[in-house]
């Protein structure tokens, strides 16, 4: 049997995919975009049939992303450095973050992102996050559940007595 290099399989594995299929909402942002458990759902029986194994360890303070050819014929990797962050909650999220992103980039996914007006810094209208209101609700549990001021700041002004409240949850 005539051994495939990585670079065929993955090419192979690419016009198989697709566009992958966006099933989780961030309702901060009122957004979606892929969940890593139902990416890698999707990708496995595709990984299974061109012989890959996807693995996605923590190494030397980055979250790795690498596919191996259980035939031996190579492997490829994608990387990002985590962040220092103290709190385990919001680590765990930043790691479940960089793994999509890893992932997808490696694979050159066809997705759209939909965080990428706030990457980029395109925000339209911003409008002052005030207390007592649904949107200061949302923007405490987007904080309790690891999200970050910064984020937040990125879509709404901010005083700075309410960055201070928000800074302390």
């Amino acid at each position: 049997m005539k051994e495939t290099n990585v670079n065929i399989k993955l090419f192979n594995l690419q016009q198989e995919i697709g566009t992958i299929s966006k099933d989780a909402k961030n309702p901060f942002y009122k957004s979606k975009y892929f969940d890593i458990n139902s990416l890698i759902k999707q990708l496995q029986p595709l990984l299974k049939k061109h012989k890959l194994l996807l693995l996605q360890p923590i190494e030397e303070d980055m979250v790795v992303s690498k596919l191996i050819c259980i035939d031996g014929t190579g492997g490829v990797i994608s990387a990002l450095k985590l962040p220092e962050i103290t709190d385990p909650q919001k680590l765990g999220s930043c790691i479940t973050y960089y793994r999509r992103y890893t992932l997808a980039s490696l694979l050159g996914l066809q997705a759209v992102d939909d965080d990428a007006n706030v990457a980029s810094g395109v925000i339209v209208d911003k409008k002052w996050l005030n207390q007592n209101t649904p949107e200061y609700s949302k923007a405490i549990e987007f904080i309790k559940g690891g999200g970050s001021v910064e984020a937040i700041k990125s879509k709404y002004k901010v005083s700075g007595k309410i960055e201070n409240e928000l800074a302390k949850l």
